[in-house]
């Protein structure tokens, strides 16, 4: 498994997190509630890029979800160490391939799996799951195992193409989103068109649809410059295409 440059490229984002830290069967958590009243038995599992719940873009993200009536949960599931944020910083030294070696599916899927088996004793029964990059890989693994009722990636990373496109095929369940773009070394555009090859065209009876945001760049639907008119149409594109799949399907 590999990363490409922009995994480690981005701009921090205004504002202030409004949500809380919990703790969740022992695994620490950003979450944000609804204002208004919403069904208790629905929770939104986002799983981060590699900055982790500590960039406060993944955390204003939790937040919208939030405002658009999910319980929204962000587990910690790289423990306290995510990606830096410096890393964004010209001459950063930073070794994304060095730091995946502590933070590999051994370290990172039981995690995952204490939040969601701690959510299920408060009583949750439908779980959505949300994936950006290297969440990406994890949100097609729960799908995988028949967990989520919903998934939606945007620039997903570290997926065998076309191998997982085939098993989403043949094993998951799930309703699939997928936010894509123009310059992904990661989810390139092949394998954009791959995805539409096995899933699309009403192949995937659960339901597929892959959404394309053009002149954005691998992590803009979490740290794209929002200075730059086809990134921001990009960035909120992709949220809103998300948050109209889970209402439409979780």
């Amino acid at each position: 498994m590999s990363f490409c440059e922009h995994c480690v490229k981005g701009v921090t984002h205004e504002g202030e997190p409004q949500g809380k830290w919990e703790e969740i069967n022992g695994v620490n958590s950003y979450i944000a509630t609804p204002s208004k009243d919403y069904p208790k038995d629905k929770v939104l599992i986002f799983l981060t890029d590699a900055f982790g719940p500590q960039l406060v873009n993944n955390r204003l993200l939790v937040d919208d979800f939030a405002a658009n009536g999910f319980k929204t949960v962000m587990p910690d599931i790289f423990s306290g160490d995510a990606a830096p944020v410096t890393a964004f910083k010209p001459g950063s030294t930073f070794n994304l391939g060095e730091w995946f070696k502590s933070h590999g599916p051994e370290q990172t899927r039981p995690l995952i799996d204490k939040t969601i088996e701690g959510l299920k004793k408060e009583g949750v029964t439908s779980f959505g799951v949300l994936g950006y990059c290297f969440g990406g890989r994890y949100a097609f693994d729960l799908a995988f195992d028949g967990i989520p009722k919903a998934v939606a990636v945007a620039h997903p990373s570290l997926l065998k193409i076309p191998d997982d496109l085939e098993n989403f095929a043949s094993k998951a369940t799930a309703p699939l989103l997928i936010n894509s773009c123009t310059t992904d070394p990661q989810f390139p555009l092949e394998a954009q068109a791959k995805a539409d090859e096995i899933l699309g065209d009403g192949k995937y009876a659960p339901g597929y649809k892959r959404e394309y945001f053009e002149g954005c760049t691998h992590g803009f639907a979490v740290r794209g410059d929002m200075s730059d008119p086809k990134v921001k149409a990009g960035k909120e594109g992709a949220f809103k295409a998300s948050v109209e799949w889970m209402i439409r399907y979780l």
